[in-house]
């Protein structure tokens, strides 16, 4: 079941591989032109050729206040504002809680939960500056519900992204902007594939209400979802996306 996004403009960053690429594929399917926002300028750029829909990319460092802003600059000038804003751009580490120090605590929380700030700032004030009745989406993850380990700083981060969206949410209500949030659990992305996390699909699956291993197109109708006109009346809130590992 598609989504109508024609004429819409969305942004996705992290979108040149894994999850954020199929966000795009699918966003682009329903009709969006797309913005491939990610810090890898090559591999965005061969994802928007593939697109279609005069899509284009940017290179951005999320984390990164002036990227940020030249991005929208980029995307103002380019496409004359946004409509659709999917924070999915992450870092995603294995890394046990005694090798934790604040180096690495700072980098996973300036890019997976500062990124998400600094673009929902930027491209909200796109949005309200043109009047859009814009849509965020923001990739969270079920790890802030099964505390999963060897992940601490990322947990603590995507924590902050649960928090931030429902706070947004009431910020931007009243401009007809929603902010909603999708919990992944562990996708076969090619980060994930490419990392010690590939080795606990087994152990996941058991948790599952569906068996099978997750996969980046899975969790992407979500998303296209809450960034379509059908959604207008649902925001502040989180939607599990992940086999029913979490149950809550």
């Amino acid at each position: 079941m598609a989504s109508d996004l024609s004429g819409k403009v969305a942004i996705v960053t992290g979108a040149a591989q894994g999850i954020g690429r199929a966000i795009a594929e699918r966003l682009a399917a329903d009709g969006a032109r797309i913005v491939v926002a990610d810090i890898n300028a090559d591999g965005a750029a061969a994802v928007a050729a593939a697109l279609g829909n005069d899509s284009f990319a940017v290179a951005c460092d999320v984390s990164d206040p002036a990227s940020v802003a030249a991005l929208h600059e980029t995307v103002a000038a380019r496409a004359g504002g946004v409509d659709i804003l999917v924070n999915n751009a992450a870092i995603v580490p294995f890394i046990a809680w005694d090798e934790v120090d604040l180096a690495h605590w700072n980098k996973i929380v300036a890019v997976n939960l500062t990124g998400v700030f600094l673009m929902s700032r930027a491209s909200s004030d796109l949005m309200r500056r043109d009047g859009r009745k814009g849509r965020i989406v923001n990739i969270c993850s079920n790890t802030i519900f099964a505390g999963t380990p060897n992940m601490a700083a990322y947990v603590a981060a995507k924590g902050g992204v649960f928090g931030f969206t429902r706070a947004l949410a009431t910020e931007l209500g009243k401009h007809g902007i929603t902010v909603n949030a999708v919990t992944p659990g562990l996708t076969a992305s090619d980060g994930v594939m490419a990392s010690p996390h590939a080795q606990a699909f087994g152990f996941v699956e058991m948790l599952q209400a569906i068996p099978g291993q997750g996969q980046p197109r899975d969790i992407a109708p979500a998303i296209a979802f809450l960034a379509s006109d059908e959604a207008r009346w649902i925001t502040g809130q989180t939607l599990n996306v992940d086999g029913g590992m979490v149950r809550w």
